[in-house]
């Protein structure tokens, strides 16, 4: 049914900062922790953060940790990953997910709704 929807990627050189949003269903996204992943060319799709239903818990991948914040706006329905200190490795698509089990942050399969992603860029 209704998809999450991404945006705020782009171009940006070595050491800038993007933030990314993520609008997502209206009457049930309390119900939901919601995730970022990316993927990059020729590679499969990592974990990056994950924020839980109430905001009052995040987990990070390793490499993300000191550089990378998730946070949530219940009234506006919308995640958000912000991104600084971003290196030539971060170049991905990011996607944000949903979900509404408990367990392993990182498993991917465990998350229900899936955006379309949005392309991060960034420039050495």
């Amino acid at each position: 049914q209704v998809q999450l929807v991404e945006s705020g990627g782009g171009l940006v050189q070595a050491g800038g900062s993007l933030r990314l949003s993520c609008v997502a269903p209206g009457r049930t996204f309390r119900s939901y922790a919601m995730g970022w992943f990316r993927q990059a060319p020729g590679k499969e799709r990592e974990f990056v953060a994950l924020i839980s239903w109430s905001g009052g818990n995040t987990y990070y991948a390793d490499f993300v940790k000191g550089r990378f914040t998730v946070s949530r706006d219940n009234a506006k329905n919308t995640v958000y990953l912000q991104m600084n200190s971003l290196k030539p490795e971060d170049t991905a698509v990011y996607y944000c997910a949903a979900r509404t089990t408990t367990g392993l942050p990182t498993a991917a399969e465990l998350y229900d709704l899936w955006g379309r992603g949005t392309q991060v860029t960034v420039s050495s």
